[in-house]
This record gives C-alpha cells, sequence and structure tokens, in this order.
C-alpha cells in the first residue's frame, strides 16, 4: 500500500492504534503515508489519491453512521473509479450487542455501487480476503468495502503472513509529474459516462473477478434437495444453529449443501440460480432488513422463469418465503435473521 489512514470509532477504533503504534518501526521505513483522519469524510478523502494514481491505499471506520459521514466524499470516489486498489475497512456492529444504530452497509454499496466484502470469521479468510479486496478493486476500479464484524474479536487461530512489499509510488519514492485527466472530474458531462460505466462495465468486472477468484464457497452436501445461503458473516452463527439442531459437527461439516456469500454485493446470477437448481427448500440466512439478498434471489428465480410460487410471510422478528414447484425446480426460502 501507498497509504493508509482512518477515524477511530467502535468497533474498529483499535485498528487505528495498531497503525499508530506501527508508524515508525514499519510504515515509515517502507514509505507507506499514515494519516490518523479527522473525520470519516476525511478518510474517504485519502481514496482519492487513487483516482488519478496506480495507488493502493486503505481506510477505516466505523459503520453504518460512520459511513454516513463520509458518503459526501465516498460517492464522488465511486463516481470518477480508481485506478490503484483502494479497501475501506468497515466496522459492522449490528445486533443485540450493538453501540451504535441498528443499520447496515449494504444499502451505502447498493447505493454507490461499491462491491461489498463480508468473509467469514476466520484468521485465514480475513487474510485471503484484505489481498483479494485490493485485485477486485484493481479489477473493477471501483473501491471495496471489506466488513468485519464484532465476532472477528473472538477468533482464534493461526495467520500465515507474506512479506512487506514496498510500494512502488510512496513518501520515499514520489512521482516525477502528475497525472490528471479531465474526464475524472465529478462534473457533468462526465458523471452520465461515470454511471454508465458504472453498469457497463465496473460491476461486470466485480462479477468475472469474484466467478474466477471463487470468493464465493459453494460447499456440497448429501441433502441435494436442501440448501441455506448466507452472507459470510454469519458462518459461524449459521453453522452454530446447525449444531444445535444435530446437523452439523463442531469443525462444522454438515450435510446440507451450503453457499457462502463472501461477496454480498455484487451478487452472481448464474451462481444463485445455480445453487438453486432441484433444490425444493433453502434458508436465506441474511442480518437485518431490508431483505436485500432473499429479494434478489426470489428475483433472478423469476426471471429465470423457473417455475416457483413464492409466498411470503413477514412478522418483526423473522420473515419466512415459502415456494412451491409447478415444474423441474421447488424451493422454500426464508430469512432468518440474527439480532
Amino acid at each position: 500500500m501507498s497509504y493508509v489512514g482512518g477515524y477511530p470509532g467502535a468497533p474498529v477504533s483499535y485498528l487505528i492504534d495498531v497503525l499508530a503504534d506501527a508508524n515508525e518501526p514499519l510504515l515509515k521505513p517502507l514509505g507507506v503515508y499514515f494519516e490518523q483522519s479527522g473525520s470519516e469524510a476525511a478518510a474517504a478523502a485519502l481514496l482519492g489519491a487513487s483516482i488519478n494514481y496506480p495507488m493502493r491505499g486503505a481506510v477505516t471506520w466505523k459503520s453504518v453512521v460512520g459511513t454516513n459521514v463520509a458518503s459526501d466524499a465516498l460517492s464522488h470516489v465511486a463516481s470518477a473509479g480508481v485506478i490503484g486498489g483502494s479497501v475501506i475497512v468497515i466496522g459492522e456492529d449490528y445486533g443485540e450487542g450493538a453501540s451504535i444504530l441498528q443499520e447496515r452497509t449494504h444499502s451505502a454499496a447498493l447505493k454507490s455501487s461499491i462491491p461489498l466484502l463480508d468473509p467469514r470469521d476466520s484468521l485465514q479468510a480475513f487474510a485471503r480476503f484484505v489481498e483479494e479486496g485490493f485485485g477486485l478493486s484493481e479489477a473493477c476500479n471501483e473501491p471495496v468495502f471489506f466488513s468485519i464484524r464484532i465476532r472477528a474479536c473472538h477468533m482464534r487461530g493461526i495467520l500465515r503472513c507474506r512479506d512487506n512489499v514496498r510500494p512502488a509510488i510512496s513518501m520515499l519514492s514520489p512521482l516525477g509529474a502528475p497525472s490528471f485527466s479531465i474526464d475524472r472530474i465529478n462534473l457533468p458531462p462526465f458523471t452520465y459516462q461515470m454511471e454508465a460505466q458504472k453498469f457497463e462495465k465496473r460491476l461486470p468486472a466485480a462479477r468475472r473477478y469474484i466467478v474466477e477468484r471463487r470468493l464465493n464457497e459453494h460447499l456440497r452436501g448429501d441433502e441435494d434437495h436442501l440448501g441455506i445461503v448466507m452472507q459470510g458473516g454469519l458462518w459461524n452463527t449459521t453453522l452454530r444453529g446447525l449444531h444445535v439442531l444435530g446437523l452439523a459437527d463442531t469443525r462444522g461439516r454438515t450435510p446440507v449443501p451450503l453457499l457462502v456469500l463472501n461477496a454480498i454485493h455484487p451478487l452472481v446470477p448464474e451462481e444463485l440460480i445455480d445453487f438453486l437448481r432441484d433444490k425444493r427448500r433453502v434458508l436465506v440466512v441474511e442480518e437485518g432488513m431490508p431483505d436485500y439478498i432473499e429479494r434478489e434471489l426470489k428475483a433472478l428465480a423469476h426471471e429465470a422463469r423457473l417455475g416457483v410460487e413464492i409466498q411470503g410471510r413477514t412478522s418483526s422478528r423473522r420473515t419466512e418465503s415459502t415456494c412451491r414447484s409447478s415444474s423441474s425446480m421447488a424451493c422454500a426460502a426464508s430469512s432468518s435473521r440474527r439480532g
């Protein structure tokens, strides 16, 4: 990375402390610029360096309130797009133990067409998806959200690291000349071109990267007629629930086929339809409202003409949707949300 910064706030405030402690012994010798930003908006503005220059950078703040503060600068970065890989580490604090409002970053990702990674909680997965986040950003020319939850605080295990790599552009090796392009300015008529690029080039490129790098995990089981689609961040919760029901062992092995969405935006229609095929019942484990994943799943099944009748029932605690088959495929989808 060429630069790193952010604004402290629960539940990721300590990440800034760690970076500050590492500034003198590690970051400065590598030429990495570190900034403890005055606000989330200032942290998002750091990403502007990657709009015109092939520089990798990362920032962090708490979500969702912090993302709202950063929304102005973040929208401009997402609209212009980035050349260098840009990752935003957000502290997602949803649930009964939350210290912030009960909202999610998913809506911000949808609004600004920013890819959202929600990896399952393991040290190995985190190490991989930090690297994949930069790769995804460079593949689709958009900043990428990397979601970390409170559950990450309770992880144990071994983390395999790689050697540090000096950035090509840094405080020790600055550029010789500026790089500027007028069509990267967020003003009409360029904003119309940027909006078209989001949906015609950037999001399709993100989907290709997700498929090629197999960011989402399809864990096949013996029960072909059943399945569970879940956010990666709800992996531990879901497997614990299956274990309590006698449907999984303590190592997470289960006969129920699982589709673990480590990338929850953008979703890849082909992956979801392939998972649904030939199943009679599918459980969608999604955190919070609105039920974005369930709704997209239903829309894809309908558009694919899979002959599925969908009936829904919504209450304050959970949403259940039962789908009955009228042709070769049948599924029942229900969304169970952990508070």
